[in-house]
């Protein structure tokens, strides 16, 4: 993980939300700052694998950077998304995260077999909600080899967890003791 107090300083800090004792990082800040934005994407990009064929967005934030990224690198953005969203045949699994339980589900069909799949999300705290993304792609038949993130929250331990299951993790930034 590189410095990048460039982008670092973008990010707005929110102390005691959604609860007491939480700091949020809070990344719609940096994303308003068109050249925050830009360099950011750029530099997740540098990171992504040549081989990579396929970006995954994790609902909401994450439809944000799997976006960006799927344009910059010529690629398909896959969409997993929150219960109710999607119209056709679906897979889903549950999850915990810091805050509660939910869910995320993606169409049957998106993801072909052995297809090599980015995880990418805004943030990782817990490790939670991507875990569940690494799941339900590998339900759908695609791997999974690489994680990119803005923020990493390493005290939390989310990324070791992805590296636990042989997922290469990348994130712009850190934020020791949240």
């Amino acid at each position: 993980m590189n410095d990048n107090a460039d982008l670092a300083a973008l990010i707005r800090n929110i102390p005691d939300y959604p609860k007491p004792g939480i700091m949020f990082r809070d990344v719609s800040s940096l994303l308003l700052d068109a050249g925050g934005y830009r360099m950011t994407m750029d530099r997740l990009a540098a990171l992504v694998d040549p081989d990579t064929e396929l970006v995954a967005g994790i609902e909401a934030r994450g439809f944000i950077v799997a976006s960006a990224l799927a344009y910059i690198l010529g690629l398909g953005q896959l969409m997993l998304r929150k219960p109710g969203k999607l119209p056709g045949d679906k897979i889903g699994t549950d999850y915990t995260l810091e805050y509660g339980t939910d869910r995320i589900e993606m169409h049957v069909g998106h993801v072909q077999p052995d297809q090599k799949v980015l995880l990418v999300d805004d943030l990782i705290a817990t490790g939670g909600t991507a875990l569940a993304g690494l799941d339900l792609i590998r339900q759908g038949g695609g791997k999974v080899e690489q994680a990119l993130f803005i923020v990493d929250l390493p005290d939390l331990g989310g990324a070791q967890k992805l590296r636990a299951q042989n997922i290469r993790v990348d994130a712009l930034i850190g934020f020791d003791g949240d």
